[in-house]
């Protein structure tokens, strides 16, 4: 189990059905809860919402394919989720066949559109001719194979633990040190603790104006606080207009992180997605004058002069 994330959980939905990432994620999360898989992203996100589940696991991004849009407007939209905990899988994936196919001659390979780009040159390779279908997701690929509906499926290996399928190649990737992060999702509530090597996420809508954005990402920059991913989503039916997602190092609990949020809330509309441990383990590295003591004492000085003992 990983040892930051949350062990009182009874219940984790996922993005499934059985034998996705999302599964393999979910148990290195948490060995014990019981997983229970949903059709979409939206809907295990959902089921944490009405209280069907204590926590949901969904990809959020990838590092061969980028950012999970589905999980990035559930989490900007619809009552709010709080990042608890992350993984980070290697990518590597394997190719199933039905039974009764020949896997000289497969025709047709479904599987996640993201997974399919992942390993588009190995398919090319090896099955050049094959109709490439997208699935909602590798293991409904499996499913899919399982009733007769195409060939074959690119999945996660786990699959072949719930499907009867011919593993015709494992350990399949394009690119060697593919990963896709995924997050641990729950209603607002206690947070975990600092370690030291946190991330902290939020969603930002700002102004449409010239130096908007710039400003926002200035109020990270003079606390000495790395920005690690920044995303951009379009806003549902507002043409031209997008929310932004910040991803930058550090805990609501430190001092500067807490002085940044109540800095971006005063200059725009806010969102709040979450403190956690990083699953690479990255520790940031605050500027000259930006640590969270720097940070303290400045506060204190503050505290004092207002009292009137010192100038």
């Amino acid at each position: 189990m990983n040892p930051t994330a949350p062990t009182s959980l009874a219940r984790i939905a996922y993005f499934g059905p059985q034998g996705t990432f999302s599964e393999q994620a979910a148990r290195r999360l948490n060995a014990t809860a019981e997983l229970v898989p949903y059709e979409t992203i939206r809907a295990a996100m959902t089921a944490v919402r009405k209280g069907e589940a204590d926590a949901a696991c969904v990809p959020v991004e990838n590092s061969v394919e980028g950012p999970v849009s589905a999980t990035l407007d559930g989490l900007a939209e619809d009552d709010p989720l709080v990042a608890v905990a992350e993984a980070l899988l290697p990518i590597v994936f394997s190719l199933l066949a039905h039974p009764d196919a020949d896997p000289r001659n497969l025709r047709t390979i479904a599987s996640h559109p993201h997974a399919l780009a992942q390993v588009q040159r190995w398919l090319e390779q090896h099955y050049p001719d094959a109709e490439h279908i997208a699935a909602s997701s590798t293991a409904a690929a499996a499913v899919g194979v399982s009733e007769g509906q195409y060939d074959a499926a690119i999945t996660a290996p786990v699959a072949a633990e719930h499907y009867p399928l011919r593993v015709v190649a494992t350990g399949i990737a394009d690119v060697p040190e593919a990963r896709t992060r995924f997050l641990l999702l729950r209603r607002p509530g206690e947070l975990p603790e600092p370690t030291g090597h946190d991330r902290t996420s939020v969603v930002a809508v700002a102004e449409n104006r010239t130096g908007a954005l710039s400003e926002l990402l200035t109020e990270l920059a003079i606390r000495g606080i790395n920005l690690t991913r920044l995303d951009a989503r379009p806003i549902r039916g507002s043409f031209g207009r997008y929310r932004f997602f910040f991803d930058f190092e550090g805990h609501v609990a430190e001092p500067r992180v807490g002085d940044a949020l109540a800095a971006l809330r005063r200059r725009c509309d806010l969102r709040f997605l979450g403190s956690h441990p990083r699953a690479d383990g990255g520790r940031g590295q605050p500027g000259a004058a930006a640590s969270n003591e720097d940070f303290r004492n400045a506060a204190e000085w503050v505290e004092s002069v207002r009292r009137g003992e010192s100038a």
